[in-house]
């Protein structure tokens, strides 16, 4: 299962009297961080399981914000070949369908793989780039960041409750 190097649950602590780039950095980590011990330990099988009314499901969770990550970074602030912001919803909803083959240690590779994408492309650039968005006119990178540590808490909060109706297990350590 994909690891961070450091225990970016820390992040935020050692960086409460950090910059602001510190700070988003580590709270956006942080919450990226939760969304893969969410996952850790649990089957296929397990991380497929619909155990809501909506088809959303852990598995599902880690597949749509590798998409997210991949949209809202290299997308608008150094694409490459293949590399667009998807704007169409129905593509936004099937991002958290997970196929026939895919593997819940898969995603999570994918996963950690997007972030640290995105961690790298954020890095060439200064919290006040702005950048054109499709839907928004202009974002600046500072947005994108808080942008991004919203859409992660939102779903890493889905992935805790949906951990917790799998097998009980709680908190974000």
């Amino acid at each position: 299962m994909a690891e961070i190097s450091i225990d970016p649950t820390l992040g935020p602590v050692l960086a409460r009297t950090g910059d602001e780039r510190a700070v988003l950095e580590s709270f956006l980590d942080f919450h990226r961080a939760i969304l893969l011990r969410k996952v850790r330990g649990l089957s296929d099988a397990e991380a497929t399981r619909r155990l809501v009314p909506s088809a959303t499901n852990l598995a599902g969770l880690l597949k749509h914000l590798t998409l997210v990550e991949g949209n809202w970074f290299p997308a608008l602030l150094d694409p490459g070949p293949g590399d667009y912001f998807r704007t169409d919803e129905a593509e936004a909803v099937a991002s958290f369908t997970v196929a026939e083959g895919e593997t819940l240690a898969a995603l999570a590779e994918a996963y950690a793989a997007a972030c640290a994408r995105s961690r790298s492309v954020a890095a060439r650039f200064p919290l006040d780039h702005v950048v054109p968005q499709p839907q928004l006119g202009e974002v600046s990178l500072r947005w994108i960041f808080v942008h991004m540590i919203e859409e992660t808490a939102r779903h890493a909060g889905h992935a805790d409750i949906l951990r917790e109706l799998t097998d009980g297990e709680t908190g974000a350590l």
